[in-house]
């Protein structure tokens, strides 16, 4: 393993222990040229995985890539790295064992979308916000009625042992901004 800080080939494996999940192993590194310690992780993959663009443009898939996408619509949401950990490698394994070589980048789009949803509302809405490409307030409008219905329906699903159905609180309305 080539170290990053410069860039010598003899590093050295000092702890080798599984990821916290167990998706991957995680190996701390030092460089006996420069002194630099460093983590890797080695995980599994089942195949070779090429992204198919909406251009029609191909190219490799790439865990980072998507890792860093939902890391960036979970900023500063209170979402522990295990999670979101968890996330990437269940959409990254349900790509892989598709059984498909290919995979459309609206196939992923979606895959992380719903598992944002499931996780972080504010992270959902930031996501397809870029995702879909939102141009205007309507368009986040139109999201945020979809979220809010899907949020009524699963409280009325719920019923507790009274056999009465749990009152769904009134939707929230923007404030006026005093002038």
């Amino acid at each position: 393993m080539r170290c990053p800080y410069c860039g010598g080939l003899d590093t050295q494996v000092k702890d080798s222990r599984p990821s916290d999940d167990s998706s991957a192993i995680r190996r701390r590194r030092i460089c006996p040229d420069c002194g630099g310690r460093f983590t890797t992780f080695e995980r599994v993959q089942l195949r070779e995985l090429i992204v198919v663009k909406r251009s029609g443009r191909k190219v490799p898939f790439d865990r980072d890539k998507l890792q860093r996408s939902v890391e960036t619509a979970l900023r500063k949401r209170p979402v522990e790295a295990e999670r979101i950990e968890r996330l990437v490698s269940g959409i990254t394994r349900r790509l892989e064992s598709t059984g498909e070589a290919e995979v459309t980048s609206e196939a992923i789009g979606e895959a992380v979308m719903e598992g944002l949803k499931g996780l972080d509302d504010v992270a959902y809405v930031r996501f397809a916000s870029v995702y879909k490409n939102f141009r205007e307030a309507r368009d986040f409008e139109e999201l945020l009625g979809h979220l809010a219905a899907g949020a009524a329906q699963a409280a009325a699903d719920e019923v507790p042992a009274t056999g009465e159905p749990v009152p769904v609180p009134p939707a929230r309305r923007p404030r006026s901004r005093a002038s």
